[in-house]
């Protein structure tokens, strides 16, 4: 199954690749940035101090009402808070749904998702020895969201990347299951 996400709800939708249309990485082209309409106004655009424009309470620096860029969003402040080199989210086919690192790493972690949750699949062993290189650098969490699996992935970082693909998770599965 194939997840894609418009107009705030989780549709199955396949792209003209046999993928789910999923938020490119950082950079032009890429990353779409929106504008919260509920959030304070910048400084500069009717606010008249920082209090106004950023609640302490709030933890968040970015929101969106997008569940693509609210994803990226998660993916890319778990990237760099972990200091990975590629974070992503796909579906248990291994298309790419979100992620934030360079496009190309993003690709290639997203293909052998499914293959790094479940290595005992593996039939190649040319694929058996890219798995077992990957696996020493990447986290996987599986997560379950109205019957459906998604993985989440995070390459680099140190061994402790674990509890931040652990926070990530609580917060991509918090989107997904508002989009739903």
């Amino acid at each position: 199954m194939s997840l894609s996400l418009s107009n705030q709800q989780l549709v199955s939708q396949l792209g003209s690749d046999g993928c789910s249309a999923g938020q490119r990485g950082d950079g032009a082209g890429g990353a779409r940035r929106a504008i919260d309409p509920g959030a304070p106004p910048a400084v500069g655009e009717g606010a008249s101090s920082l209090e106004e424009v950023a609640p302490t309470s709030e933890r968040r620096r970015r929101r969106s009402d997008d569940p693509i860029t609210a994803l990226h969003y998660q993916l890319s402040t778990t990237r760099s808070e972990a200091n990975l080199d590629v974070v992503v989210l796909v579906d248990d086919s291994g298309c790419l749904v979100a992620g934030a690192g360079a496009w190309p790493a993003c690709e290639e972690l997203a293909a052998y998702a499914p293959l790094l949750a479940n290595p005992d699949a593996v039939q190649n062993a040319a694929v058996g020895s890219r798995i077992a290189a990957l696996s020493a650098e990447v986290e996987v969490q599986s997560l379950s969201l109205a019957g459906a699996e998604v993985l989440l992935c995070g390459r680099g970082g140190t061994p402790q990347r674990g509890a931040s693909i652990a926070r990530a998770a609580e917060g991509c599965l918090r989107i997904l299951r508002a989009a739903a």
